[in-house]
């Protein structure tokens, strides 16, 4: 059994990507890994670089800003990278700039691949998902954040990135059949200061408005509204080995009342409460069929 890893990264140094930690939580389970490069200003080259490893191999592109709206444009650089994955590997493990894979879940994921690779009825493992919020100390649980999604597939280059590269689908958008996993991807995208995030915001609303302009005087006198995560969680576990170093650099603490926080609406908490007490998200949106 042969596993490719893959991801794309632009200007990780500037937006503050922990995509070494991305790439290097995974790099155990891969025979090799591919890097869909955008033009960068700001040493994400030499940032690539110093991970060191003999399996990554770095596919250097150009960003297409033409289409940027809707994001479509993480969907493009995520099939670049996929398609330059060697024609014999059989598993193509995906894993975003600010995601990382505990380590404990590694000999479960290797399992779930063996086990499934004769099983050509499974073309795609499904993870479940822990969103990290304003610091490392708390997670986002509500009906705002996606639970699952899709980060090991076929290699089969009719799988497509699909919208904003949040997930895949075949070429005709038929969506993929899956098996749902006990392992978990752990996003770190929303951990950052007050000013990080409404950086981030801003700059992420540039993918998907081709006309929004960026307001700098706002990202330095406002503070982020922590209230859009609807309900955060203490996390009491432990963070995977390659994000230690991270988590113990960080210089800020959310200081923050959760319990008074939450924004949701009567409807919103009483669907909450059902998903809390059965496990049952009504209405989920799937991009996904679960069949085993």
């Amino acid at each position: 059994m042969k596993i490719a890893g893959f991801t794309f990264i632009r200007n990780a140094v500037k937006n503050d990507y922990p995509v070494v930690e991305a790439i290097t939580s995974v790099l155990p389970l891969c025979d090799e890994f591919v890097i869909a490069l955008g033009q960068s200003d700001d040493g994400t080259q030499a940032l690539i670089n110093s991970i060191g490893s003999p399996k990554i191999r770095v596919v250097n592109t150009t960003w297409d800003n033409g289409l940027r709206d809707g994001g479509r444009v993480f969907a493009l650089e995520t099939d670049k990278a996929f398609d330059a994955i060697s024609p014999d590997a059989d598993w193509a493990f995906y894993i975003q700039g600010d995601e990382c894979v505990h380590e404990k879940y590694h000999a479960t994921i290797k399992q779930e691949m063996q086990a499934c690779l004769a099983d050509k009825s499974i073309e795609g493992l499904l993870f479940k998902y822990l969103h990290f919020y304003g610091s490392y100390d708390f997670y986002a649980q509500s009906r705002r954040y996606y639970r699952r999604e899709i980060r090991i597939v076929r290699n089969d280059k009719n799988i497509r990135s699909y919208r904003d590269a949040q997930g895949f689908r075949w070429s005709d958008e038929r969506k993929l059949n899956v098996k749902l996993i006990d392992a978990y991807i752990y996003h770190y995208g929303w951990v950052k200061s007050s000013k990080g995030l409404i950086q981030k915001g801003q700059n992420f609303t540039q993918f998907y408005n081709p006309e929004y302009v960026p307001d700098e005087k706002a990202a330095e006198e406002s503070e982020f509204d922590y209230g859009n995560a609807d309900r955060l969680l203490r996390f009491t576990d432990t963070h995977p080995a390659v994000m230690q170093a991270r988590v113990a650099r960080a210089n800020w603490k959310l200081n923050i009342d959760v319990k008074k926080m939450s924004r949701m609406d009567f409807r919103r908490k009483a669907l909450q409460w059902i998903e809390d007490v059965t496990g049952w998200r009504i209405g989920e949106y799937k991009n996904y069929k679960i069949v085993k």
